[in-house]
């Protein structure tokens, strides 16, 4: 799988990859029994799910007689890394500190991870502008400096 490229899978696809993180090598029929835990889903969902994830590239699949054998193909924090830099990527940069606040508030967080985000906010703090400028509109300079310009603008 391209490194660099968002993982673009969908919220069911999330739900079969975590499945196949948690188990690391999986068949079909494993995947399957774990995910009826969870869903109600039919196993030809499950197998059209499955294949479609292999054909972006996240997972791989081996043979084992007649069972097909299912492998991550990216790492799960890799993936995740993916996703929210390309959910990042698509917003006016005007928002990002919002956003990674809103975030912040929303879930629980361990002692570690706060004393990493609180080291890596300490090391970008002397190098950060005081306002990111508005990126919407090519040539647009100028910074959103309201809610209400935000929302006019961006």
């Amino acid at each position: 799988m391209n490194n660099n490229k968002a993982v673009e899978i969908s919220d069911a696809e999330w739900e079969i990859m975590r499945v196949v993180w948690t188990l690391q090598t999986a068949t079909s029929r494993k995947i399957i029994d774990n995910l009826k835990q969870k869903k109600s889903w039919k196993e030809a969902t499950v197998k059209t799910l499955l294949r479609r994830l292999v054909q972006k590239e996240v997972l791989r699949t081996t043979t084992q007689g007649r069972s097909f054998i299912y492998h991550p193909a990216i790492n799960e924090q890799e993936a995740i890394n993916l996703m929210a830099l390309g959910v990042f990527q698509k917003i006016c940069q005007h928002h990002v500190g919002t956003t990674l606040l809103q975030v912040i508030q929303q879930f629980p967080l361990a002692k570690g991870d706060i004393e990493q985000l609180q080291q890596e906010l300490t090391k970008k703090y002397p190098t950060a502008p005081d306002e990111l400028p508005c990126d919407c509109l090519p040539g647009m300079h100028q910074a959103c400096s309201s809610t209400a310009e935000v929302s006019e603008k961006c």
